[in-house]
């Protein structure tokens, strides 16, 4: 009962601040479903489904008991037979206890998938009830569909990553002092936060061709961080650019708005690769010289 209330509160937050192509939620669902062992998994199911439901039946004057029948189902239990068959074959962690990119990558495509399809699905339940429902869906269906791959697939990059590195530094008992007092607080106190202000500030002041160059400039702190910090760097980088960028979206559906959060996506997946393998690489040689 603690693992459902706890998650079903989380899930509230993350919600609160989840939009169509931003959907944080699926980040902190991925995150629990690779980190939360298997017999807690039923209690994911619980805490998920009390939101979920209380939401489908709060709007169901608004979209019609189709809508609410499909909106009721919880995404954690769709996931969960996919991500069970990843972690069997592809497990997350390697003998030395450095993450697997291709299992993080892969699962949070599969993941980001599956939630874009049954979030269309009640799209499609919704609109079919109406007269017109079918042509209105057939022509917005495959758009929606796309920016709700891309909204759960950003979202769970912007989240999942920054929760595993957290475990990360839980498991290596950091302390408040090493916290306050390590090169990557320093570089994203001092440099990545007041560059991605600046960055977020100007663009919501700008139009025109000036907000996409700022919002494409929102992945220098990524690349950044990465180089200098590994991918703990990328998980931290990854997660406030995604803020910072989300900050200046006014419109759903925006195109120019997804075409960034395309390129972010990208730059942050690449990173996440580059700064496994870099971090693997350094523990290898650490092991090698004692063995």
């Amino acid at each position: 009962m603690a693992v459902a209330a706890a998650y079903a509160a989380c899930y509230e937050v993350t919600r609160y601040f989840s939009y169509s192509h931003w959907i944080l939620t699926a980040g902190l669902r991925l995150a629990c479903l690779l980190l939360v062992p298997y017999r807690f998994w039923p209690a994911l199911i619980l805490g998920e489904s009390l939101p979920v439901m209380q939401n489908a039946l709060l709007h169901e004057a608004d979209f019609g008991w189709a809508w609410t029948s499909v909106s009721a189902i919880p995404f954690i239990p769709l996931c969960m037979p996919f991500v069970k068959a990843i972690r069997s074959r592809m497990p997350l962690f390697d003998a030395n206890g450095q993450i697997n990119a291709n299992t993080l990558l892969f699962a949070t495509l599969v993941c980001a998938v599956v939630t874009a399809l049954r979030t269309d699905l009640a799209v499609f339940a919704a609109l079919i009830v109406a007269p017109d429902g079918w042509d209105a869906w057939r022509a917005e269906g495959l758009i929606d569909l796309l920016a709700y791959v891309l909204g759960a697939y950003l979202g769970a990059l912007s989240l999942a990553p920054m929760l595993l590195a957290v475990r990360e530094w839980f498991r290596e008992s950091l302390s408040w002092k090493r916290f306050f007092g390590s090169t990557l607080t320093r570089d994203v106190a001092m440099g990545a936060v007041p560059l991605l202000i600046a960055f977020a500030v100007t663009a919501s002041a700008s139009s025109g061709i000036g907000v996409d160059v700022l919002r494409l400039a929102m992945a220098v702190p990524v690349i950044a961080l990465t180089a200098r910090h590994g991918w703990t760097g990328t998980a931290v980088g990854g997660m406030l650019s995604s803020i910072a960028l989300a900050t200046t979206s006014e419109t759903l559906l925006d195109p120019a708005m997804i075409r960034v959060q395309v390129i972010l996506a990208l730059v942050i997946s690449s990173s996440l690769i580059v700064g496994i393998k870099r971090s693997s690489a350094a523990v290898h040689s650490r092991v090698s010289q004692h063995p």
